[in-house]
């Protein structure tokens, strides 16, 4: 049967998901959460989370956080749901509005975007999902105060996201001077924990505990419906918790301006949806609308490219061995070698980094390998689909891949088989590093960027 032919008769025989409600105990440790999801007749599940409180904050308000947790769960509940797809979802504990219903049917659709393609289902907006609530509560979202250290002339308290790679490393080393930086880290691993080490903010970081129900890795298992959703979706809207709790008035993200690209050309298709612009001001809109924390969520690398954040990274040396990008060798704490992840942080990087250093960093030379012959060819555009991971834009790509190419002949150093292949399938442009590189070059820029942040946050 095809997964499309599996998808109809999923939605058939589960016509109905539940969001039966939630749970939470907030102590001065920090808030337990448990959510209640059900696919009527095959299913119950009830996943957690918990997120410490590292700075003790007084006047809380309730309301403010049953919304904020309510909210969590509308993310939580797209894993759920995903497993057969019924057509409709039944909200137990809140009355959404029309707009409400609107906005999250559009994040489900856009992080879903990459589920649908890759499970070869042809399904539409306007079908996918009807969200139906049988509650007469509303969000009613509190007075919120903006936080009060910037209005004393204080550096203003930011929680940077790390997930272990690259551009929370630069997130947090350019804002080491203009805010106080605070970490968030899901679910730690090595990579994360010794990332805030190295930027010796272990204790003021916060590190949260996502838990998945059980009874949905089973039903995977027995070849239920499974891909990808908008984690970062996630990470927002437990962010906005984790800050409200510990008194961090901004979340900064690091996700950058080639986020905006689809993964599929000409489509809408973007494994990075919740990592765009798009989302970025959906999210902040949404907040500030119906939630009201006061904590403000944006990206700070967002006027930057990849090429840019890797020319940034290179000089911070002292996580050049400790920072793991690579999801396949993320449980180990390793570079696989061996996926699209590993060959683009490769590629970024080698503009800018000797082989000796990247020889370090990999254990081994990407650019020899002809097992990633056709994930280079996605990468760079030779192959119209990019891989479905958190890469950069084709044009970034492609102008490292041409510097890279400029090195070696410089060097005198024979092209290894990647850097041949590509040059005998693609013409060779001479400035396309260097016009990219200095678009996204100006700190300055980036510092007015910052400033106007803050600004528009005590609006």
């Amino acid at each position: 049967m095809s997964r499309q032919d599996f998808y109809k008769k999923c939605r058939v025989d589960y016509p109905t998901f539940t969001y039966q409600g939630y749970s939470y105990d907030l102590d001065n440790k920090g808030i337990s959460m448990t959510f209640d999801f059900a696919i009527d007749g095959l299913a119950e599940f009830h996943p957690t989370w918990f997120i410490p409180r590292i700075h003790e904050i007084a006047d809380l308000d309730e309301n403010l956080i049953d919304e904020m947790v309510f909210s969590l769960g509308m993310v939580e509940l797209i894993s759920y749901w995903k497993i057969a797809c019924p057509p409709t979802v039944i909200i137990k504990d809140r009355a959404l509005s029309d707009e409400q219903i609107s906005w999250w049917k559009k994040l489900y659709w856009g992080g879903l975007g990459e589920f649908y393609y890759t499970n070869g289902i042809e399904e539409t907006l306007d079908n996918f999902m009807m969200i139906k609530c049988e509650s007469d509560k509303p969000s009613i979202p509190p007075k919120f105060v903006t936080d009060n250290a910037i209005k004393s002339g204080q550096l203003p308290k930011v929680m940077v996201p790390v997930g272990g790679g690259k551009d929370s490393v630069v997130s947090i080393e350019l804002l080491k001077d203009k805010a106080d930086v605070n970490c968030y880290v899901i679910n730690s691993r090595g990579a994360t924990d010794a990332t805030v080490e190295v930027g010796e903010l272990t204790d003021k970081t916060i590190y949260a505990k996502r838990t998945l129900d059980k009874n949905m890795l089973d039903l995977n298992a027995k070849g239920f419906l499974n891909g990808h959703t908008p984690f970062s979706a996630l990470v927002a809207f437990s962010s906005i918790i984790a800050g409200y709790l510990n008194g961090l008035g901004f979340v900064a993200l690091s996700n950058e301006s080639s986020a905006n690209e689809s993964t599929v050309a000409g489509s809408y298709v973007n494994h990075q949806y919740s990592k765009s612009y798009e989302f970025e001001e959906d999210f902040r809109y949404y907040e500030r609308t119906f939630i009201g924390s006061g904590v403000y969520y944006f990206s700070f690398l967002r006027p930057l490219a990849e090429l840019q954040i890797a020319m940034l990274f290179s000089k911070f040396k002292k996580y050049h061995s400790v920072f793991k990008s690579c999801n396949v060798g993320s449980k180990q704490d390793i570079w696989c070698g061996h996926c699209p992840k590993c060959l683009f942080v490769y590629i970024i990087l080698s503009p800018f980094l000797t082989l000796e250093e990247l020889d370090a960093i990999f254990g081994k030379r990407l650019f020899e390998d002809e097992g990633l012959m056709e994930d280079f060819d996605k990468l760079c555009g030779i192959l119209p689909e990019k891989p479905f991971e958190c890469v950069g834009s084709r044009d970034e790509v492609n102008a490292s891949i041409i510097e890279a190419i400029r090195i070696y002949d410089n060097k005198g150093i024979e092209l290894p088989l990647l850097l041949s292949h590509y040059k005998a399938a693609k013409p060779v442009a001479s400035d396309d590093f260097k016009a990219i590189v200095n678009a996204y070059s100006n700190e300055h820029g980036l510092n007015e960027y910052f400033e106007n942040i803050i600004k528009d946050a005590l609006k």
